[in-house]
């Protein structure tokens, strides 16, 4: 078998879980109920977002706050200031890709 599979959590409750960290991509999953938020923090790589379930808000940098729905599929340059929280009623679900992997833009 050459695939290797990385299961993700199936729930409702705030995720916060790393499913691939390599030398490649690193791939989180994220689950935020409402009012929940990650602490802000700097993009450190080119981070694209994957919205499945809910919608995310996001303040970049020092720009207003915007909301974007499931089925979105967002790019987010490296070193971005980022607020990330779910503002809406419904669950938060969504997926970060980061590439190339945080473990290669070391020192830059």
């Amino acid at each position: 078998m050459v695939e290797r599979n990385h299961p993700f959590t199936r729930t409702d409750a705030k995720t916060i879980e790393r499913l691939i960290e390599d030398d490649h991509v690193g791939i989180n999953h994220m689950v935020l109920g409402k009012g929940d938020a990650l602490p802000e923090h700097f993009a450190n790589s080119n981070v694209y977002m994957i919205v499945v379930r809910g919608a995310v808000q996001l303040v970049l940098d020092d720009h207003e706050a915007k909301s974007y729905p499931a089925g979105s599929i967002l790019s987010i340059p490296f070193r971005t200031k980022m607020n990330v929280s779910n503002v809406g009623d419904a669950v938060l679900e969504f997926f970060v890709v980061k590439a190339p992997s945080p473990r290669s833009m070391q020192g830059m």
